[in-house]
């Protein structure tokens, strides 16, 4: 089986059709499984992406970007290969990349998910021979709750904070997490307000057709805002940030993947941590790449060495491939030492 991808220095290169794949450097031409940062890297002459991410990649890539957009499954011709792309689930606009030559199938994941999420399309299996893969939580102790079990865990978290005069301020990732956030807990518990780069993309959330609730920019708030009754949606960045003195007496939750392993809280000196991800789980790994019917399997960032070490022990071929994607920034400061084999 020959390899229509190879790993260059600027990233994944498929030479048949002359582009990169989520490239790690400025290239000629890329085709772009979603918007977040490590996977879009500005100063890139041509992309192709899908039509629901295409003002995603314009807020990031800037207004003179060059941008081919295309419906799911529509096909496009990128030198001698054929080239669809299909819902990832993972946020607004997300995809995996097929590409077929020469009779054979790949398909790149991008970053995944299989739970359900209001906010963008659900993952579709995408039948191929070879399946590049992601691997954030790729270890079996990853195994996120039911979604409605952490929406009532947040809206109690809130609730709680009211009774006792606390802000509720929850970090979480401002690309497709705190939307997804947004769309699922109890808007009428009390009213929302949301950091500048969490408001930012619930506009563009809004003008791509989903129905977020109402929220408030912080800053802009009135000097005597009842801080205590509010849920404040911020990134993890801002966690260290004179920002929240504005708040007053708060308490701090984490919606991260990364919460659940034990200490992660404690060590990042968070009131709340809530175990919620926008990246497969190790069921939702084992079950896409099942789902694909791949006869080989390449394992890009994360834990990569342990799936490809699982899968090859299951009787699939799998290769760890090293890249530079960082999952969620903020989620991956936090993964730092946390997770052991």
């Amino acid at each position: 089986m020959d390899n229509l991808l190879e790993r260059l220095p600027d990233g994944l290169y498929c030479a048949a059709g002359g582009f990169y794949i989520d490239p790690w450097n400025p290239v000629e031409r890329a085709v772009i499984t979603h918007a977040h940062a490590d996977h879009l890297r500005p100063g890139t002459k041509r992309y192709l992406s899908t039509r629901a991410a295409e003002t995603l990649l314009r807020a990031r890539a800037g207004t003179g970007a060059q941008i081919e957009a295309v419906g799911y499954g529509e096909p496009t011709h990128m030198g001698g290969v054929n080239v669809s792309l299909h819902p990832a689930g993972h946020i607004l606009g997300s995809a995996q990349i097929r590409m077929e030559y020469r009779g054979e199938i790949w398909v790149v994941s991008g970053d995944y998910k299989l739970a359900p999420d209001p906010t963008c399309v659900p993952f579709e299996p995408v039948r191929c021979h070879t399946f590049v893969t992601e691997s954030t939580f790729g270890l079996p102790i990853f195994r996120w709750p039911q979604t409605e079990e952490t929406r009532a865990e947040i809206n109690a978290w809130w609730r709680a904070n009211q009774n006792a005069g606390k802000a509720s301020v929850l970090f979480a990732y401002p690309l497709g997490k705190a939307q997804r956030v947004l769309a699922s807990i109890d808007s009428t518990v009390g009213p929302i307000y949301t950091h500048g780069a969490v408001e930012q993309f619930n506009r563009l959330y809004r003008e791509a057709g989903h129905m977020l609730p109402a929220t408030h920019y912080a800053r802009s708030a009135p000097p005597k805002t009842d801080w205590a009754r509010a849920l404040i949606l911020a990134p993890p960045m801002a966690k260290t940030s004179p920002w929240l003195k504005r708040f007053g007496d708060f308490s701090t939750g984490l919606a991260s993947g990364w919460m659940r392993i034990r200490g992660t809280r404690r060590r990042q000196s968070i009131d709340r941590g809530f175990v919620i991800s926008d990246h497969a789980d190790w069921p939702g790994l084992l079950a896409a790449i099942r789902s694909s019917g791949a006869e080989r399997v390449w394992v890009t960032h994360g834990y990569r060495a342990q799936l490809a070490h699982w899968l090859e022990e299951n009787g699939l071929e799998a290769h760890a491939i090293d890249a530079q994607y960082e999952g969620e920034r903020g989620d991956a400061e936090l993964s730092a030492g946390e997770a052991e084999p």
